[in-house]
């Protein structure tokens, strides 16, 4: 069946599976998922013994996926993120579907989990294909907005060209930008992953296989959510 979502809004069971009376259960599995991977245990076999332990569905294990990495990768990844005011009148990379479809979810009220590392992703797939949705513009407008505060002097936006729509989202945000005025590039390539994680410009992902490659990270889609999205669905499974 064609995509006909105008939103990139929560999943019809997440009210559900991530509700307050959940909260508690995921929390204390995140915890046991972090303390057996903190001590090498593989991440699949010890993600599926946490999962079957506290009978969690398949949306649920996916959250904590997404969310927990072991303290090792914590420490690399803190090592090398850099803060706001690192990126004034800097060059920065996008990894263009990463902090997009994270701020589209906020807006549109999608559960957004803040992981161990501290970066916040959202539950999105897109399955090879991405649809414009009503909190495109605005989720474009808002990290332009956010890169302009941050006085950063360039962004190059990186998207998928095996992902349909590409081409039509790159025309988005390149006449976005030039109406607004900001100096963006777009670039479609097969593997943002593999440029991003060689790249020796910061760039902006929250893929964990590009934060534990990459030289320099800036965290802007939280530093978006939290300065423009106060109503964002935000789920809490560690301390930060």
């Amino acid at each position: 069946m064609p995509d006909k979502r105008q939103h990139r809004g929560p999943h019809p069971e997440d009210s559900a599976l991530f509700g307050e009376a959940v909260l508690p259960t995921l929390c204390e599995a995140a915890g046991e998922y972090a303390w057996l991977l903190d001590r090498g245990y593989p991440s699949q076999a010890t993600l599926k013994l946490v999962g079957d332990r506290h009978r969690l569905v398949q949306r649920q294990r996916i959250a904590l996926a997404r969310s927990t990495c072991s303290r090792d990768q914590l420490e690399r990844r803190q090592k090398k993120q850099l803060g706001a005011v690192d990126m004034r009148e800097k060059n920065i990379l996008i990894d263009g579907y990463n902090l997009l479809t994270t701020i589209e979810a906020a807006l549109g009220g999608g559960v957004i989990l803040s992981a161990r590392d501290g970066c916040y992703r959202d539950m999105a797939s897109m399955h090879g294909t991405y649809r414009k949705v009503a909190e495109t513009i605005p989720a474009l407008e808002l990290i332009g907005q956010t890169l302009a505060d941050h006085e950063v002097a360039h962004a190059g936006w990186y998207l998928d060209s095996p992902v349909s729509n590409s081409g039509r989202l790159a025309t988005i945000i390149r006449e976005l930008a030039e109406q607004q005025g900001w100096d963006w590039q777009v670039c479609l390539v097969p593997d943002p992953d593999g440029v991003l994680a060689q790249a020796e410009l910061p760039i902006v992902s929250a893929d964990s296989g590009i934060l534990d490659r990459c030289a320099a990270w800036w965290n802007l889609a939280r530093v978006v959510i939290e300065q423009h999205v106060p109503t964002a669905r935000v789920l809490k499974f560690f301390s930060l």
